[in-house]
């Protein structure tokens, strides 16, 4: 979905920047499409170059349209969505004391969450052990939450 948002907003930025008259209004268009860091070291001269170059886009589509990567993106935020649920879930098919299953898919989704907390760390260039002991803080806060309320 946010493929598709971001593909749409440029539709609609581009189709504003070709009935805008006057090149300053079509450079504030530009700029306002852009990362404020990318904006600050442009000229006027690079934003007009950019406004030529986005007039000589041929036929803009009226609408967006989903793509086959947007869809594999789907399936396969589906399948994780999916298969990180089952083992949450096994506690619950394999003991037969509710209370005590739930405690166990308590604690395996807790080390679920440091796992990706850690790896999230990792590829984001940050401290792997504490962004796992932040989410598993927020995962053992969400847990005390619940079991406050009942759950």
């Amino acid at each position: 979905m946010g493929n598709f948002s971001v593909l749409g907003q440029g539709i609609l930025k581009v189709s504003a920047l070709r009935q805008v008259a006057s090149p300053a209004e079509a450079h504030r268009i530009i700029a306002d499409a852009l990362p404020p860091l990318l904006v600050s070291v442009l000229s006027s001269a690079d934003l007009e170059h950019m406004r030529q170059e986005l007039n000589r886009v041929p036929d803009l589509p009226s609408r967006p349209r989903l793509r086959k990567d947007d869809w594999l993106g789907a399936i396969g935020v589906f399948l994780i969505v999916v298969l990180t649920t089952f083992p949450v879930a096994i506690p619950f098919a394999l003991i037969r004391d509710a209370r005590l299953a739930l405690r166990v898919s308590n604690g395996i989704a807790i080390v679920m969450l440091f796992l990706a907390g850690y790896a999230f760390g990792r590829q984001a260039g940050h401290r792997p052990l504490g962004m796992g002991l932040a989410m598993v803080t927020l995962g053992v806060v969400l847990v005390a939450i619940t079991i406050s309320l009942g759950g």
